[in-house]
C-alpha cells in the first residue's frame, strides 16, 4: 500500500534525521593493541566499523618490555588513546600506575604459550615438563618474544626448570611489531632452532611447524583484556568496542586467531 505523499515525505525526513544523527555520533576511536589479540581484532574491526559508523585508529605495541613502542611506555609519555587491548596482567599494572581506568577492564580471551620449529625440521618432544627441559637443553638456539610470553620464559620458566645458566647464552629476545617481527619469522629463516610465543602469534607465520603448547604444569595461561585509558576522548564508543569484542559474535574470530574465548561465551 502506497503512503500518501505527506506520509512518505515524513518517513524520508525521519530517515534522514536518523542518518545525520548517526553520522554526528560516529567517533574516531584510538586503540593501542598488542600482537596477541591483533589477529582477531583485525578480522572483527571492519564489522564493528560498518555496524556503528565509528572509525578505529590503531597503534600496535608490546604489552610490556623495554621497547619504546611498548604500550606502557607510549601511555607514560602521553601518547593519546581511548582504549588499550593487551595482556591482562599488563592491564592490571597500568591500573596500578593510574594510566588506565582499572574498573573498566573487560577480559576478551585466554591464550597459551606454544613452540615452533622451522618447516621440515624434526618436532621435539615438549609433552611433559621433563621433555620440555630436555628439548631446551638440547636446542642449539632459542628465540622468545620481548613481551609477556618472553618475560615469563626468561624470568620464571627457565629458573623453575633450573636451566637459566645453560639457556640464556643461546637465547635471543625478539622485538615484536610494529618495528619488529613475530618469533616465528626468526625461526622460519633458520636463525633460531626453536621459538616460543603466544600461540596466536605463532601459527599464522609461513615456513614454520607448530609443535604444541607448553605442558599444563608450566603453562601460565595468559589473558587478553581491553581497558579504557585514564582520559579517553571517546569513552562511550570505546566501551561499545569492548562490548562487541567480548560478545558471543566475536567468539568464532577469536578461535580462528588461535585464542580461546571465555567459557561463558
Amino acid at each position: 500500500m502506497r503512503l500518501p505523499f505527506s506520509s512518505r515525505w515524513v518517513s524520508i525526513v525521519a530517515a534522514a534525521i536518523v542518518l545525520v544523527a548517526n553520522t554526528a555520533l560516529a567517533a574516531d576511536i584510538h586503540v593501542m593493541i598488542s600482537s596477541g589479540f591483533h589477529g582477531a581484532y583485525s578480522e572483527l574491526a571492519p564489522t564493528f566499523e560498518r555496524a556503528t559508523g565509528h572509525r578505529l585508529i590503531t597503534t600496535r605495541g608490546p604489552s610490556m618490555g623495554d621497547s619504546p613502542e611498548a604500550i606502557p611506555a607510549r601511555l607514560a609519555r602521553g601518547e593519546a588513546a581511548d582504549v588499550v587491548i593487551l595482556d591482562g596482567g599488563a592491564a592490571d599494572e597500568l591500573g596500578k600506575r593510574n594510566l588506565v581506568q582499572a574498573e573498566s577492564k573487560v577480559e576478551l580471551a585466554r591464550s597459551l604459550i606454544g613452540m615452533v620449529v622451522r618447516e621440515g625440521a624434526e618436532k621435539p618432544d615438549i609433552s611433559s615438563v621433563a621433555a620440555l627441559r630436555s628439548t631446551l637443553l638440547a636446542a642449539k638456539s632459542i628465540a622468545y618474544s620481548d613481551s609477556g610470553s618472553g618475560t615469563y620464559l626468561s624470568t620464571v620458566l627457565f629458573a623453575k626448570l633450573g636451566v637459566t645458566d645453560q639457556i640464556m647464552p643461546k637465547s635471543r629476545k625478539v622485538r615484536g611489531p610494529p618495528s619488529g617481527e613475530p618469533v616465528a619469522a626468526v625461526v622460519a629463516r633458520g636463525e633460531a632452532e626453536i621459538g616460543f610465543q603466544q600461540v596466536a602469534e605463532l601459527i599464522h607465520t609461513p615456513g614454520i611447524t607448530f609443535v604444541g603448547a607448553l605442558p599444563t604444569e608450566v603453562q601460565p595461561m595468559f589473558s587478553f583484556a581491553g581497558v579504557l585509558t585514564k582520559t579517553p576522548r571517546e569513552p562511550e564508543a570505546a566501551r561499545a568496542l569492548l562490548q562487541f569484542l567480548s560478545s558471543k559474535d566475536a567468539a568464532p574470530a577469536i578461535t580462528k586467531a588461535g585464542l580461546m574465548p571465555l567459557p561463558d561465551r
